[in-house]
């Protein structure tokens, strides 16, 4: 990893839903959805200085220590708009268990302001027009998923636009 490169933590969506949501966020005409993979962001974008990298792998590792594994249920859909052009499915079960995540994952060298307050989502149409925004608002409104989190990624933002998994955390804490 050289200087300056973006990177993110994330819960990857397990199959068959991540592909699930892809195909979706790829219906809406989202140009994105070939780019990052579905997921529950616990680190947004953030630049990170290289010489600090190796210290940031062994925060994320000890964070996966804290935590032991947890279920999900995804259901229906919400957005952001008007503040911001996003419609996503929403978390209805795990809320807590992903909001701890993000606070141990956003500590140490990971320390960041939020530009908002932390709300775990599924991102399925970003930065589209308004038509296209409510037709993944209204085509996934009946949209349910559960299944167990065990993990978590750190990701990569390459030169090419995608989001890359450098490194997956066991989630080992006990219950």
């Amino acid at each position: 990893m050289s200087e300056g490169h973006v990177i993110g933590v994330a819960v990857p969506i397990p199959e068959p839903f991540g592909q699930e949501l892809a195909d979706a966020r790829k219906l809406f005409g989202d140009p994105m959805a070939g780019l990052i993979p579905p997921h529950i962001t616990l680190l947004p974008p953030t630049t990170l200085d290289a010489s600090v990298f190796e210290q940031v792998e062994d925060h994320l590792r000890g964070v996966a220590t804290t935590q032991a594994s947890f279920g999900v249920h995804l259901r229906g859909t919400g957005s952001f708009r008007p503040v911001s052009p996003v419609v996503f499915v929403a978390v209805a079960a795990g809320i807590g268990d992903c909001e701890r995540l993000e606070q141990h994952v956003r500590t140490g060298p990971l320390e960041r302001p939020l530009h908002f307050p932390y709300h775990p989502h599924v991102t399925v149409a970003h930065d589209l027009p308004d038509g296209a925004l409510q037709r993944a608002y209204d085509e996934l409104g009946e949209y349910e998923a559960r299944f167990n989190i065990g993990s978590f990624q750190l990701f990569e933002h390459g030169d090419d636009g995608v989001w890359r998994s450098l490194h997956e955390f066991a989630l080992t804490g006990s219950g």
